[in-house]
């Protein structure tokens, strides 16, 4: 099944750049990834492709307007869930990367300005992502990251399915240490563990550093899958940690 997602913006050459290459290209190639982008300006009925105005009331900035933004999502069609990227927008992590990955498709809609009129959060769009607490000039950077976080998890895109599943937030912990050659680096060495052999011991361990470094830099992810289990707090007590 090839996961379909349509993005609208008034900047298309920098999604559509983006989805050409590195996972998300090689998704498409594949045929597993689709990336559709649509120029928001192609819905304006003038010379100048306007697609911003002034808002009523006065104020700062300039605000997209409705007419442009609904002539091309309906001329398109695009894949529902359709979401307006922006501030209030609920707050993407893994676990909703994962359910969009499960699904046949859905659009992103990046907005620009000040804002969008409210007519299109009303009455186009289906919800609101936001990707945290912080400002951008525009939504193109967020889909950006919307649109590799999904792509990387359907099956195929990634050459190493496991190393998906390990990742920071796939459990609700970040994910433990990793080392590569040389064995000794400066005085630094390779957790003996590492080097045993012993894949059981070694699963156990990855485990045990992943809770403590969880605990230590995010306890509030921790908190949030409602503590440690046993099994988790014998991992720590096994390799020191607790």
């Amino acid at each position: 099944m090839t996961l379909r997602v349509d993005v609208f913006s008034i900047f298309p050459d920098m999604v559509r750049d983006f989805a050409e290459i590195s996972i998300v290209g090689r998704g498409q190639e594949r045929s597993l990834l689709e990336i559709r982008v649509h120029d928001l300006r192609t819905g304006a009925d003038d010379a100048h492709r306007s697609v911003d105005d002034a808002p009523f009331g006065g104020g700062a900035g300039m605000v997209l307007m409705p007419e442009p933004v609904f002539s091309v999502v309906e001329e398109v069609e695009p894949p529902r869930p359709l979401l307006l990227l922006g501030p209030a927008g609920r707050r993407f992590d893994q676990a909703w990367a994962e359910e969009l990955a499960g699904s046949p498709g859905f659009s992103l809609l990046c907005g620009r300005y000040e804002g969008v009129d409210e007519r299109v959060r009303s009455d186009l769009v289906d919800g609101e992502l936001s990707l945290g607490d912080f400002v951008l000039a525009g939504g193109e950077v967020a889909a950006m990251a919307v649109i590799e976080a999904v792509g990387r998890l359907v099956p195929g895109v990634v050459g190493n399915e496991a190393s998906t599943a390990d990742e920071s937030f796939s459990s609700g912990l970040l994910e433990y240490p990793q080392y590569t050659r040389p064995a000794s680096f400066r005085g630094h060495e390779v957790p003996e563990v590492l080097r045993s052999g012993d894949h059981a011991r070694i699963a156990r361990w990855r485990v045990a550093q992943a809770i403590r470094r969880t605990l230590d830099r995010r306890p509030d992810l921790v908190e949030a899958r409602g503590g440690l289990t046993d099994d988790e707090q014998a991992a720590l007590d096994e390799f020191g940690l607790g």
